[in-house]
């Protein structure tokens, strides 16, 4: 018996009820490859999807998956300037289908995310007709304060890394919750009730995705 996975069964168990009570479906798959089949059945041909910055659904291949089947993407790494790709970004908040990550997720089926401009904060409250979240259940913490140091610990250093941001987590490895003109922390959302109703999907793997 693979004891993770039946931990990761009874884990995804209770938290799916608590993403029922908050208005949010959930869905638990053993494998990378049974979630993704499930991501791509939940997008419609003529959808039009986005996404913000997520390392989880890069790791997916999603992205490439969508272009194969000639779905149409806002994607907002082909603008040409800083100015073509904030467009690309606001325009994304109209996308059908929005595809996310979240820095963690409570026992109780809370979500919470940091960001550093909001965009993709944004698409969890309003905009986007539906918001698909795929995390690993490396994401899973107890609570909302466990989130919070979960989300300071592991994703800002390697976010700030990504985003070639220059904040003082990026030199010393620990969040010091700075007022950089770069913060990659901008923007704090917990997200514990979702309107309209089942907006937000969010499928648990049970195994380990981005950070």
């Amino acid at each position: 018996m693979d004891f993770i996975q039946e931990a990761n069964k009874i884990k995804s168990s209770t938290i799916i009820k608590n993403l029922n009570k908050r208005a949010m479906e959930g869905y638990y798959f053993e494998t990378k490859e049974e979630a993704i089949k499930h991501v791509m059945s939940m997008i419609k041909q003529e959808d039009v999807v986005s996404w913000g910055g997520t390392t989880t659904i890069d790791e997916l291949g999603i992205k490439k998956l969508l272009k194969e089947k000639n779905i149409k993407v806002i994607d907002r790494d082909t603008g040409k300037s800083p100015e073509e790709r904030t467009k690309l970004m606001k325009a994304a908040l109209t996308s059908d289908v929005f595809l996310a990550s979240t820095n963690a997720i409570t026992m109780d089926g809370e979500l919470l995310n940091i960001d550093g401009n909001g965009n993709r904060l944004a698409a969890f409250c309003y905009g986007p007709d539906s918001v698909i979240v795929v995390a690993g259940m490396n994401k899973v913490v107890r609570d909302l304060d466990s989130a919070l140091k979960k989300a300071r610990l592991d994703a800002t250093v390697p976010n700030a890394i990504r985003t070639n941001s220059k904040t003082p987590c990026a030199v010393t490895g620990i969040c010091t919750e700075c007022t950089s003109p770069q913060t990659i922390c901008g923007q704090i959302l917990v997200t514990r009730y979702c309107k309209p109703a089942n907006k937000i999907k969010v499928v648990l793997v049970g195994e380990h995705l981005g950070f």
